[in-house]
């Protein structure tokens, strides 16, 4: 029996396997739009054999995109076709998921085929806004929000996360991740404000906790809600995995079902000691010390090494990212070589197994 193979049950959804796809931003869409491209990007996986599909980071508003050919959810063109992607991968055994997100100081960014540039408005561009009115490294310099700004983002989550819904989304993940807007609150490297969302642990953390409640208030009860964590900033002074534990089990509190353990991006050029599963003990301690399943992310290649880090009780499912891109049946390579997931392979592939 392999324990990468058996079903998650997360509130009433059931996921037919631990193996997930991790969000990977493709850059290819217009005014926020999917396309075929994400059709069959995403497909893929699905046919592929993976649990849970998740989309790409997607803005919540216009100017949270990272690029300007980033995916939104701000208006119904963007939820007739995500519907359109939603029902291919449901239709062929996959859960359907998205991460929401907001990019703040690091969004209007050029895809990263290009140089490392702000996009100005003269390219489609806009100007960016933060905690704080600190560039990231060599990108434009952002306005930092007014408070009374902050307190309509909680809103403009939920409002996406509605729309999750009528797009046939069965699990929703809040991007509080990667140095984007909700990282550049709760990290003391970055947030240098000194009123209610600035100082302190709770006042970092404040935004994180509104935006949860809000999403949570109006995302359906039987369906389970995802939060990305940069576990640690990898600097000193910086976030930590203490911290981190004890946001997880606020999350845990308000709703939160699972956390997707990655770490870093606060800022640039921080020493990360890159290792394969080097993020892996991240999610254990989350999931053993907050009490709260968690997701695995972060080097991780192979079936054995995934095979194990559920097992072990590390974490209950593993995000794959660059591994499936490389190879979108990956899953079904691995159910071949842990001798597991019978019935995985679409029967028009069913010639194709070794075994």
């Amino acid at each position: 029996m392999s324990f990468l193979f058996e079903p998650i049950k997360l509130r009433d959804t059931v996921i037919r396997n631990r193996v997930w796809v991790s969000p990977m931003c493709q850059y290819s869409a217009v005014d926020g739009v999917p396309d075929d491209w994400h059709l069959v990007h995403l497909g893929q996986f699905a046919t592929g054999g993976a649990g849970l599909v998740m989309a790409e980071a997607t803005a919540v508003v216009p100017e949270g995109r990272i690029s300007p050919a980033d995916t939104g959810l701000w208006n119904d063109e963007q939820v007739a076709a995500w519907r359109r992607i939603t029902d291919f991968l449901r239709g062929h055994g996959a859960v359907p998921a998205i991460q929401l997100a907001h990019a703040g100081r690091k969004a209007s960014t050029a895809p990263p085929w290009e140089e490392e540039r702000t996009v100005p408005e003269s390219e489609g561009g806009w100007t960016t806004v933060s905690a704080t009115g600190r560039p990231f490294g060599g990108l434009a310099a952002p306005r930092a929000l007014t408070t009374a700004e902050i307190a309509e983002l909680p809103g403009r989550f939920a409002a996406a996360a509605r729309r999750a819904e009528a797009a046939g989304f069965d699990v929703v993940e809040l991007h509080f991740a990667h140095g984007y807007l909700a990282h550049q609150f709760y990290s003391p490297l970055v947030n240098d404000r000194t009123d209610a969302y600035g100082g302190g642990f709770d006042n970092r953390v404040r935004l994180l906790l509104e935006i949860t409640e809000a999403v949570r208030e109006v995302w359906p009860r039987q369906r389970p809600l995802f939060v990305r964590l940069s576990a640690t900033d990898w600097v000193d002074g910086g976030w930590t995995c203490d911290d981190s534990v004890r946001l997880a089990r606020l999350l845990a509190e308000r709703g939160v079902d699972l956390v997707d353990t990655s770490s870093g991006g606060a800022v640039p050029r921080a020493p990360i000691r890159i290792r394969p599963g080097y993020q892996v003990p991240f999610a254990r301690r989350i999931r053993t010390e907050a009490d709260v399943p968690t997701g695995a992310v972060g080097l991780i290649t192979a079936p054995e090494q995934a095979e194990e880090i559920v097992a072990s009780g590390s974490a209950d499912a593993v995000l794959l990212g660059r591994a499936l891109l490389r190879d979108p049946h990956w899953p079904l390579r691995a159910a071949e070589a842990l001798r597991a997931g019978d019935g995985l392979w679409p029967r028009p592939y069913e010639r194709a197994r070794l075994t």
